[in-house]
């Protein structure tokens, strides 16, 4: 086993622990810390293959803005409704929940049978693209083509995604605010 696949592994593993604990704790700090966990992680996955690009994103636009909008919420919020959040009883398996977790469980079923029978150097279009020698290489001008891009030809969806995350964060901050009289 060679050092990528020991990290791989690795950070695959802290991906899936992390998410799990995130999906199974009922304590909501120790849920938003897992959760900067897992993005990281994620971010690893990212650059063990060879994505930086994705992986420099990842960190910035999720652990740099979603879970700092997370966290912000979380202050927010009273310790009434947080008392309450954690007081719910709700066990992992219940009877209610007996479809959804069938369905997961074929899906997961389903997708892992797909990965371990799919030969994707064998997949008829890798094959032409490799003979054709359409392939792209992985080298800084794409990096650049991509900032050039969304400085330019796609500034205005940016923008309105930036609008909108602060639409959320002030929308965020009215509701928690306590005040009978808005």
């Amino acid at each position: 086993m060679t050092m990528v696949q020991a990290m791989f592994y690795l950070m695959g593993f802290i991906t899936l622990a992390s998410g799990l604990f995130i999906a199974i704790s009922k304590n909501l700090v120790r849920s938003v810390f897992m959760f900067f966990v897992t993005l990281m992680a994620l971010a690893g996955l990212y650059v063990l293959a060879l994505a930086d690009f994705i992986a420099i994103t990842q960190i910035v636009v999720y652990v740099g803005g979603i879970l700092v909008l997370i966290v912000f919420a979380f202050m927010l919020s009273g310790r009434e409704t947080l008392a309450n959040l954690q007081q719910q009883q709700s066990k992992f398996i219940r009877i209610k929940k007996l479809p959804a977790i069938l369905l997961a469980v074929l899906f997961f079923i389903v997708m892992i049978n797909v990965l371990f029978k799919t030969n994707f150097d064998g997949l008829p279009w890798i094959q032409q693209a490799i003979a054709q020698k359409n392939t792209i290489g992985t080298n800084d001008a794409m990096i650049g083509n991509i900032g050039v891009g969304l400085m330019t030809h796609y500034l205005l969806p940016f923008e309105a995604i930036s609008i909108l995350l602060m639409m959320a964060l002030v929308g965020a901050a009215h509701i928690s605010r306590k005040e009978k009289g808005i």
